[in-house]
């Protein structure tokens, strides 16, 4: 069974090295992708980092006025931070034959002018961004991609189960042999690099795996415990200009004190609500936190609340698998935890494949 598990091991990781450098790469750029995205476009420096709008009336006003023959919803990224602002509209028929691909805009928030204009998947950082979840693919990318990750997972799992010393001593594990031959040295550089990156490997890669495949993780979390469904509602007939964009964030801010504003989503239709997302303290995710509040864009009234501290089972596991994913979930530190870890996946793939590569010219016959 050792023997069959090792030559497992051997082919496998030939077979998928390719897939998981591009990968592990590809993911470890992504950890810093909006700051990298903001330091490549010179228009997007260009913004203070201290400038903030003035009304978000005004931030709706002006990017429905430059595409008012788009029609839907319109979600207003809020940083947190001063400089441009991200805007992104989800159906663009442009790209209606793409997996996901919004449109993508940036506001200047001194003058409310567009200073940028792409499509996502079309500049470089999403392009990076494509790559790592799709392959460039759409959803048969996303699927090689969900089955590499399953990969990476049982290499991992075989390669620890090979290490642990039989006599029970782990500096036996760990150590390294000084002066040895190259082949012996590339077995200690792959062997220390999987220890050291394990756990945080084992966690990247399968809350990717999970993000990859949301058509086999919902159905198999939903049988575990119920996940949330937004309740159906429906906005009044309208009954006059309506509330501004800034008295209905003030509305929802009201409703959860704590929360920090994160998301403005601009009603999707006639009847459709408008749709507030707030990051409270104990969320996983500030970027997309799941405490949201629905409010009729005339009334200002609320028609439904989800409160992100509250969440229960499975919904929990969904919440954490993005944060957890790009390390956002803890912080600094866990951000630069998933860089490194990715770093060390590259490694693994190139020290594996060297390996080979070298054992194979020994044994090769001459002439």
């Amino acid at each position: 069974m050792r023997v069959i598990l090792q030559h497992l091991h051997l082919w496998l990781g030939l077979f998928f090295a390719g897939l998981l450098l591009v990968s592990c790469l590809t993911g470890a750029a992504l950890v810093f992708y909006t700051e990298i995205d903001d330091t490549l476009v010179s228009e997007l420096r260009a913004v203070p980092s201290d400038a903030h709008p003035r009304s978000w009336q005004n931030v709706c006003d002006a990017f429905q006025s430059d595409h008012f023959e788009r029609k839907g919803a319109w979600r207003i990224e809020v940083t947190g931070k001063g400089g441009p602002i991200p805007i992104r509209y989800y159906d663009p028929v442009e790209t209606r034959s793409e997996l996901f691909a919004p449109l993508m805009l940036w506001l200047d928030p001194r003058d409310y002018r567009t200073i940028r204009s792409a499509f996502w998947g079309e500049y470089p950082t999403t392009w990076n961004y494509k790559l790592h979840w799709q392959l460039l693919a759409a959803g048969t990318g996303a699927t090689v991609m969900g089955l590499a990750g399953i990969t990476m997972l049982l290499l991992l799992t075989r390669g620890l189960v090979a290490l642990w010393p039989r006599r029970g001593f782990v500096r036996d594990a760990v150590r390294r042999k000084p002066n040895a031959a190259p082949v012996r040295r590339l077995y200690d550089i792959h062997k220390l690099t999987a220890i050291g990156s394990v756990i945080v490997l084992f966690a990247l890669i399968q809350t990717g795996v999970m993000l990859v495949l949301p058509h086999i993780t919902r159905p198999v979390l939903q049988k575990a415990s119920p996940l949330y469904a937004s309740p159906p509602m429906e906005v009044a007939a309208e009954t006059g200009p309506g509330l501004s964009f800034d008295g209905l964030v003030a509305r929802a801010k009201a409703r959860f004190p704590d929360g920090r504003l994160a998301w403005i989503e601009t009603p999707g239709g006639p009847g459709a609500p408008v749709r507030i997302a707030l990051a409270q303290p104990s969320e996983p995710s500030r970027r997309f936190p799941r405490t949201i509040v629905w409010l009729d864009p005339y009334s200002g009234s609320i028609f439904a609340t989800r409160d992100g501290r509250r969440e229960a089972g499975a919904d929990i596991v969904l919440n954490c698998l993005h944060p957890i994913h790009s390390g956002e979930a803890f912080g600094p530190i866990g951000r630069l935890l998933a860089l490194l870890s990715g770093i060390a996946g590259a490694l693994l793939a190139i020290s594996g494949v060297w390996r080979w590569i070298v054992r194979a010219r020994r044994v090769a016959p001459s002439g």
